[in-house]
């Protein structure tokens, strides 16, 4: 078995409230969650405006096949939504035995 975790940073740059962040986060939280077998939530930066991290997770027999899974839930990301912007992501895999 092994794990792939994906910690991505995300700045949204014309949002003016935390009203508007949670509906475009709710948005790409369940676009991502609609069209691949992951699971993602916002994990840190919950009270500044512009700025978001999110947790993504996956697991499978396959590490290639995670960092696969997480590559292109990261590209979805960054190419569904124009008023995000990608800051910084990170792509883990842990094996477990």
């Amino acid at each position: 078995m092994n794990l792939g975790v994906c910690h991505m940073t995300l700045r949204l740059p014309e949002n003016e409230s935390l009203k508007g962040k949670r509906k475009v986060i709710k948005s790409v939280v369940a676009r991502v969650r609609g069209s691949y077998n992951v699971a993602i939530a916002e994990v840190d930066d919950q009270d500044v405006w512009q700025l978001t991290t999110l947790g993504i997770a996956c697991v499978s027999n396959d590490a290639r096949q995670n960092n696969k899974v997480l590559s292109q839930v990261v590209q979805f990301i960054s190419r569904s939504r124009l008023d995000l912007e990608v800051v910084d992501y990170r792509i883990e895999l842990i094996p477990f035995r």
